[in-house]
């Protein structure tokens, strides 16, 4: 009895998939736990959620009062070297989960982690515009072929 061999078809994956997985998992495994008040951990989650994408994605990620992450959300797609971002949006957005804090990422599809003069000035129109509703920006994480983290580099 000769039995033909039987294929099991393969599900093929391609980087950004493979690196959304990854960011899933850090988020399954510390989603009740101390890893988004890390900032290690937290700029390796925003780089495997954001890294290799071939425009500018703004996101945010919306946390509770003990910085556990509520929501990862991209609010903004652009183009290659910029995205518009509307402060309006982004504090609807914060009151609808309810956040108290929140930190900001985008990514630079250039490579280039440093933040322009725009990012600076957006950082800072939409930590006025949160302040008013009592929501802390904890951070400002740029993503290219390194992170930048605002917090860190006493930006804000």
């Amino acid at each position: 009895m000769n039995k033909s061999p039987r294929y099991r078809k393969v599900k093929t994956v391609n980087e950004q998939q493979v690196l959304e997985q990854a960011a899933e998992i850090i988020e399954r495994h510390y989603l009740r736990g101390d890893v988004f008040t890390n900032p290690e951990a937290t700029k390796d989650y925003i780089k495997y959620k954001l890294g290799r994408r071939d425009r500018e994605v703004f996101a945010v990620m919306f946390l509770d009062n003990q910085h556990q992450l509520l929501e990862f959300k991209v609010l903004f797609l652009g183009t290659i070297d910029a995205a518009s971002i509307y402060p309006r949006e982004v504090v609807k957005a914060a009151l609808e989960v309810n956040a108290a804090a929140v930190i900001f990422a985008h990514n630079h599809p250039s490579g280039d982690s440093k933040p322009s003069n725009a990012d600076k000035r957006i950082t800072r129109k939409l930590t006025d515009a949160l302040s008013l509703v009592d929501i802390q920006v904890l951070d400002h994480i740029v993503v290219g072929r390194r992170t930048f983290s605002f917090a860190e580099r006493g930006l804000l």
